[in-house]
């Protein structure tokens, strides 16, 4: 009886690292100020600096487990993926909501133009720097509105 007891609290210890593997990564992830890329980047630097720390993630996870690297990160992708289409993410989805956002600062800024708010000159400068990634609340975690 002692024995399934010890069996048990140690699949409740590998649940709740596991549990945890997945949340830090989100949290990290969901809470990282690094301004979006340009809508005309077709990749991100970024995307290489959050693969590799995920795959570090993994592989020191796989070693405070004792569990196989690529089990881990199986395991990792399989919930990543799961979390994704139970929120409804889609592939695309992003660069779609992107070019919304853009399209929606761009009527915004017509407008402020058109009321004398703005000079066109200013308008224009704010299109530039939301392109160029400089103002925060575009892509995940910019602290914009959503």
């Amino acid at each position: 009886m002692v024995n399934l007891t010890k069996k048990k609290l140690a699949a409740l210890g590998v649940g709740g690292a596991l549990a945890l593997a997945v949340a830090v990564p989100g949290v990290a992830y969901a809470t990282d100020p690094s301004p979006s890329p340009s809508t005309s980047s077709t990749s991100s630097p970024s995307t290489g600096d959050r693969d590799a720390r995920q795959a570090a993630f993994a592989a020191a996870l796989a070693k405070e487990l004792g569990v196989d690297e690529q089990k881990v990160s199986d395991a990792l992708t399989k919930v990543r993926e799961q979390l994704r289409t139970e929120r409804g993410d889609k592939t695309g989805s992003d660069e779609q909501s992107q070019a919304d956002r853009a399209a929606k600062l761009k009527e915004r800024l017509d407008q402020a133009v058109k009321d004398g708010k703005l000079t066109q000159e200013e308008a224009d400068a704010i299109v530039k720097a939301a392109q160029a990634g400089v103002l925060g609340g575009g892509g995940h975690g910019g602290g914009g509105h959503r």
